[in-house]
């Protein structure tokens, strides 16, 4: 790939796999593919769910409130997740199948225990930011391909976000693996579309190179 794109691989760890605490479903199957893409890019960038141990996002937070359900937080809607990906646990570590090597940063993010965090470039509150998109522009970044877990939440977040910030974006839809609750990932893609993103599969992107 040319030197101004870059690869994002967004949340590939224990806790959302097969035997995580918050595990999508057959969500391993595309680690292959992730690693296929590796040597395709010299600038790969990892994403990280690290949240801390009483997360706000974290359903038994809240009394009489189960997974899954959907609350009112200051700053806005927030679903409410198993406890997962807990600093430190063996559930938050990177998948011990993903072999990216080449990956010069990871960002980790949900860390503040009052804010939940589903895009690589910006919290739940849509102001605080990671510093991914100055780091991306700074290296001479403008277009990113995103990969991972889960293409309803963290990727179509890290995706539409992307897009918002002046980043061409693609989402590589069979490298990524989706929680499909309650019709979240046909609505996703839906608003992704909608906002610039394009979706593209893997046999196009390696047609090309």
């Amino acid at each position: 790939m040319q030197q101004n794109a870059a690869l994002i691989v967004v949340d590939v760890q224990n806790g959302f796999t097969p035997g995580g605490q918050l595990a999508v479903q057959d969500a391993d199957q595309i680690i292959p593919h992730i690693n296929q893409l590796g040597p395709y890019f010299d600038n790969i960038v990892l994403t990280q769910d690290w949240h801390p141990e009483h997360h706000i996002s974290f359903a038994d937070q809240h009394a009489g409130k189960a997974a899954y359900e959907l609350i009112q937080l200051d700053y806005g809607p927030q679903v409410l997740w198993p406890r997962h990906c807990v600093q430190g646990t063996k559930d938050a570590e990177l998948h011990p199948d993903l072999n990216l090597p080449q990956a010069q940063l990871i960002i980790r993010k949900g860390f503040h225990s009052d804010l939940d965090s589903y895009s690589a470039f910006m919290e739940a509150d849509h102001k605080t930011t990671t510093g991914l998109a100055g780091y991306l522009r700074e290296r001479g970044i403008d277009t990113v391909f995103i990969v991972g877990i889960a293409t309803d939440f963290c990727v179509a977040w890290t995706a539409m976000d992307a897009c918002k910030l002046g980043f061409q974006t693609f989402v590589i839809a069979d490298a990524t693996k989706g929680i499909d609750l309650k019709g979240s990932l046909q609505h996703a893609w839906q608003d992704m579309l909608a906002q610039g993103v394009k979706r593209i599969y893997m046999k196009d992107l390696l047609a090309q190179v």
